[in-house]
């Protein structure tokens, strides 16, 4: 954050930043691998649970065009993903980060406006909030629908946090968090004056940095000490 510039918005991820996930990303990819006839064990799955890893933030549907180069079969595997995603959540598969809610609180007590955003549908974005009982924790949530399709590591989540919140007068005010590369991508990408990467998700330090990270914090409940 530049000198003499406050911050007004912060956007921040969810499954690794603000929610811990537990892996279930990949339990849901494993998943919907296998409606498409895709074992595990074999060079294919490997390959493509390797992609998924890295690229782990971006919208699922654009993840599942690139893997299966086909959009009835991305719709397809995109489908079973998120149904077997909402179901280990619906199991309490999920569990806030320690320490994002105070933070998130914190945040908004300042009069900081807060945003989630993911790389999930909508619904299954709802899903979440509704096991954690998020419902009015923040200012908004956003998911890749939200912004025009465009998922990370595109700007469009964040600048349509900016857009839509009218909380600041400059991107310059907005703080981006999350923990993979993608998102520190978006942030750069959207002009944020501080693009944080958090390392309770899944990428590690070097990955963010070398993505954009101006910061790297432990954990996102370190934020408010960074930025009020």
């Amino acid at each position: 954050m530049a000198a003499g510039v406050r911050t007004k918005l912060v956007v921040l991820d969810m499954a690794g930043t603000t929610v811990a996930d537990g892996g279930l990303v990949e339990l849901a990819f494993e998943a919907a691998a296998r409606e498409l006839g895709v074992e595990p064990g074999g060079e294919r799955h490997d390959a493509m649970l390797a992609d998924v890893r890295a690229t782990m933030g971006e919208s699922k549907i654009s993840v599942f065009r690139r893997l299966f180069g086909d959009e009835e079969l991305a719709q397809r595997a995109n489908v079973a993903f998120e149904a077997a995603y909402d179901r280990l959540v619906g199991e309490g598969h999920c569990a806030p980060i320690p320490g994002a809610v105070e933070a998130i609180r914190q945040l908004r007590d300042a009069g900081l406006t807060v945003v989630l955003t993911t790389g999930f549908s909508g619904p299954t974005q709802q899903r979440i909030l509704d096991a954690l009982g998020w419902q009015d924790l923040v200012d908004l949530v956003l998911c890749p629908a939200d912004a025009g399709g465009r998922g990370r590591p595109y700007p469009d989540l964040a600048l349509a946090a900016f857009l839509r919140t009218q909380a600041a007068d400059d991107v310059a005010e907005m703080v981006v968090v999350g923990d993979t590369g993608y998102d520190m991508q978006c942030g750069v990408r959207a002009g944020a004056g501080l693009v944080a990467g958090v390392l309770t998700g899944a990428h590690d330090a070097d990955r963010l940095l070398a993505d954009g990270a101006t910061k790297v914090l432990a954990s996102v409940a370190d934020l408010p000490a960074l930025v009020l």
